[in-house]
């Protein structure tokens, strides 16, 4: 693929990928490839949306990220609003979106180059809500304790709709997922939830995630929520610590919209978005969130093994039982021609190939 600038994001407290950006430099320059640090850790200015973010490092065609998921969902953040493609190198421990060890960063480069990467796209969620989200300045600091400057509030799409009560579209967009909870320890935030335009239950909880496949090994996971094939589509809600006895994920479709709505009698919610506190709603204030047409373009160097990977980094290959497993499916037989009813199927590849 035809590379013309690289957006560097780099975590900045590892030593490993220090060095990788010095190797990304020295690749850029020897390949006559503009190469662009793009700072998103740094407390002494002022945090940019993805957009500026994109533009100050002159528009890059590709985003590489040295460090873990979080840094991956930094760099992922600015590639999506330039069409830019990413591309993981991993330092993290128990991520699933970074791909290449530190030391494969040069020959990665190369391969982009060339033309020897697959393009996976995966699917990116998007809000509206009853009122432009902020944060008010006497919560700010409490907030913000220990996490570092904050992204500004999503500033509003621009575009519009006919009618009214549709809310205000706002000009983000998650990887992951979008959280809406509580602020006070001792005061569970309350929320409506409905589920393409119908009501399905009133929740109190600790907090409520809206989830894309991708990120359904992330927070919705650790809340007890379904894990999901990164390649299909689909909408994850996902109560945390609720205080009523249906406490199970919903697996919605991916045209299907999950709005939630802060109920008279609770209190103020913060909105997260990948982890990145974006605003706080007060009670009658609604978001709802859904599929957005954009998506994020992940470079592969190999076919993806998603459920190899979930094996490895929740060490499923401690479990006694596994002793007794093979690498592969019982029928599959991959030095053998794909009967016609396998045919499309996604598997994994010939051994040959691997």
């Amino acid at each position: 693929m035809s590379v013309h600038r690289i957006g560097l994001v780099v975590h900045q407290g590892r030593a490993a990928a220090l060095e990788a950006a010095r190797t990304v430099r020295e690749w850029s320059s020897t390949h006559g490839v503009g190469c662009t640090d793009i700072d998103v850790w740094d407390a002494d200015r002022h945090r940019r949306n993805g957009q500026e973010e994109a533009e100050a490092a002159g528009n890059p065609d590709l985003v590489v990220t040295l460090g873990g998921d979080g840094t991956f969902l930094r760099g992922a953040r600015i590639a999506v609003k330039s069409g830019a493609s990413v591309l993981g190198v991993d330092l993290g421990r128990v991520g699933f979106l970074t791909e290449v060890p530190t030391r494969d960063v040069r020959d990665a480069l190369d391969a982009v180059l060339e033309g020897r990467v697959a393009v996976e796209e995966r699917m990116t969620l998007t809000m509206r809500a009853s009122r432009p989200l902020e944060v008010p300045p006497a919560l700010q600091a409490l907030l913000l304790y220990g996490r570092g400057p904050a992204l500004p509030p999503p500033t509003t799409r621009p575009e519009t709709t006919e009618g009214q009560g549709w809310g205000i579209p706002l000009d983000v967009n998650a990887l992951n997922d979008v959280v809406l909870e509580k602020l006070s320890r001792d005061h569970q935030v309350s929320v409506g939830v409905y589920l393409a335009g119908r009501f399905l239950a009133a929740y109190s909880a600790d907090a409520l995630a809206v989830a894309t496949p991708t990120g359904s090994t992330a927070y919705s996971f650790a809340a007890g929520g379904p894990v999901l094939s990164p390649h299909m589509d689909a909408v994850i809600f996902t109560p945390i610590a609720p205080h009523m006895t249906f406490d199970r994920s919903v697996v919605a479709a991916p045209d299907e919209p999950v709005a939630l709505r802060v109920l008279p009698h609770s209190g103020q919610a913060a909105v997260s978005v990948d982890g990145q506190l974006r605003g706080v709603l007060d009670p009658g204030d609604w978001i709802a969130v859904f599929r957005a047409p954009d998506r994020v373009r992940l470079l592969r160097l190999h076919p993806t093994d998603f459920y190899g990977r979930l094996r490895e980094r929740f060490r499923l290959t401690d479990a006694p039982a596994t002793a007794q497993d093979e690498p592969a499916a019982p029928f599959f037989r991959p030095d053998t021609p794909i009967p016609p009813d396998l045919a499309g199927m996604r598997l994994p590849p010939p051994a040959a190939a691997r």
